[in-house]
């Protein structure tokens, strides 16, 4: 019973749609209905502009990670899960979460949130890899399809030095949904037609 409700908590907290209701609180604004229509935080940093969108990136990464952390919390101590589960449960929340009609975000940032939880020098390794990418390409959606890539080189390595097969299963989860989320922006990404950053 105690690892059903936390499963259920690790959803829940991965399916706060922060860039909806920070778009309609101080912006009257449904970031839905505009850019992308995505409620991801690059639509958020696209149609509200840079504060909000990186508000909405911390809560959407801290999304990931106190899903992960859920089992440090005494009420329960007596779950038997794997936190990285509760971080996969906390990502499919975020891609469909309950409080906006099961139309949520891509992933990446509470991906990154999880991975932060549960490994925090990968989390570095990938941190910066997304911002030279970023630097560099100008293109979020190439960017966490670049940062992904990484994430599978160091896993699988980690994986062969440490035995952390878990982790590795994590990353090859969380990158097959990254690539298919975007596997509208790879067309534009061949056709030349995608959107590119003017903030960095």
């Amino acid at each position: 019973m105690i690892n059903g409700f936390i499963l259920l908590c690790a959803y829940v907290i991965g399916s706060i749609p922060s860039g909806l209701w920070i778009g309609k609180l101080f912006y009257n604004t449904d970031v839905r209905q505009h850019g992308s229509g995505n409620l991801g935080a690059t639509n958020t940093f696209r149609v509200l502009g840079k504060k909000p969108g990186l508000v909405v990136t911390l809560i959407d990464v801290f999304k990931g990670t106190a899903a992960v952390l859920l089992l440090a919390l005494p009420f329960f101590s007596d779950a038997t899960i794997h936190p990285l589960i509760l971080g996969v449960v906390a990502v499919v929340g975020h891609m469909f979460p309950i409080f906006a009609g099961f139309r949520g975000g891509k992933a990446v940032a509470t991906s990154a949130g999880v991975i932060l939880g549960y490994s925090w020098p990968l989390f570095i390794v990938l941190f910066f890899t997304f911002f030279l990418s970023l630097k560099l390409t100008k293109m979020v959606s190439l960017t966490s399809m670049i940062t992904a890539v990484v994430a599978l080189i160091y896993s699988s390595v980690y994986w062969v030095v440490t035995g952390d097969f878990a982790l590795f299963i994590l990353i090859v989860f969380l990158a097959t949904f990254i690539f298919y989320r975007h596997r509208e922006n790879m067309t534009r990404i061949k056709n030349g037609t995608e959107p590119k950053v003017k903030w960095i």
